[in-house]
């Protein structure tokens, strides 16, 4: 087992440094931070510009091998450049990363555990009528675009709000500025923030989760040693959670642990949407201004992530699964 994980760890090391050069590349050759600084009021002279794209190595004059060169040296020394605006792109991130964990964290969370209920209800086959709802709910979720459930969610909740006669939601934000109270009120204050961007990651990662459990637990349901445990006594939905739920999960281990980070791009659009200063709405601003060092930065954190996924997905899939310990 630890001569797979050394092996499989060697091959995702490999891949995250080619996801990562593929991403500097394309970032450099589509990206044009020339053109965010001469459209500045005053346009600086060209050669306060020359000098200023020199300085963050993305002069479009340079060769591109010379500059992914590097920045790939810089990189390999915890160095991921200078941003547009003369920040160090490593320090911007590791600014706006608590934000981004913290709301990626609580959308997994809860994405997961609420795709394991909705899996488990719609494999019993005692509820018709619930399972039918689940399934129509989780296809419309999955169709649905993220930045269109982010702002139906801010639509309910202000129409919910406007029914109730006071705010149960916080539209917009991480906090409110000036909120007075103790620190348990300000905690407070910031869960009340945290429902409608999480209920928007979650949803989609529900959806998931809870149509590829269904499948898997029904396809091990007919197993001898489930009808066995049915034979023995026990119900149809005990049998399947005490003895079907461990063998069903296998497969959709490392759907979910792919699937949580891949939410880190879909949360993109969620912080943007609900004003949220973390990784995902730097990477759209960093776009939208050409910032080649930042989106290259956001890229290599999201490329670790994966990897990082893929790493702990071989660990549970082998804690649950013996013969993947071989």
């Amino acid at each position: 087992m630890a001569g797979a994980l050394v092996r499989g760890s060697a091959g995702r090391v490999l891949l995250l440094a080619v996801a990562v050069s593929l991403a500097y590349l394309l970032a450099a050759c589509a990206l044009d931070p020339r053109a965010e600084l001469e459209a500045r009021h005053p346009p600086p002279p060209p050669s306060v510009i020359r000098a200023r794209l020199h300085e963050l190595g993305a002069d479009d004059r340079t060769p591109l091998l010379t500059r992914y060169l590097t920045w790939a040296s810089g990189v390999a020394r915890g160095d991921f450049g200078m941003t547009l605006d003369g920040t160090p792109a490593i320090a911007e991130m590791r600014r706006r990363l608590g934000v981004s964990l913290r709301l990626l964290l609580a959308g997994v969370l809860l994405g997961n555990a609420l795709g394991a209920g909705l899996g488990l209800i719609g494999a019993s086959g005692r509820h018709v009528v619930a399972g039918r709802l689940i399934t129509v709910g989780t296809f419309t979720v999955l169709a649905v675009p993220v930045v269109v459930l982010a702002v139906a969610a801010q639509i309910t909740a202000q129409w919910v709000d406007s029914r109730a006669g006071t705010r149960l939601f916080a539209w917009t934000g991480e906090y409110t500025p000036g909120e007075p109270g103790g620190p348990l009120h300000r905690l407070a204050e910031r869960g009340r923030h945290l429902v409608l961007p999480t209920l928007t990651i979650a949803l989609g990662q529900a959806a998931i989760i809870s149509r590829y459990l269904r499948g898997s637990l029904r396809d091990t349901a007919g197993a001898a040693f489930v009808r066995a445990a049915v034979a023995k006594g026990l119900t149809r939905r005990r049998a399947l959670i005490r003895h079907a739920l461990r063998v069903a999960v296998v497969p959709v281990v490392p759907l979910s642990a792919y699937g949580s980070a891949s939410l880190l791009g879909g949360a993109a659009c969620t912080e943007k949407v609900f004003a949220w200063h973390g990784m995902g709405e730097w990477l759209i601003d960093s776009i939208h201004r050409g910032d080649v060092n930042a989106v290259a930065a956001y890229c290599c954190f999201a490329a670790a992530l994966m990897m990082y996924a893929g790493l702990l997905s071989d660990l549970a899939v082998a804690v649950l699964d013996p013969r993947a310990r071989g």
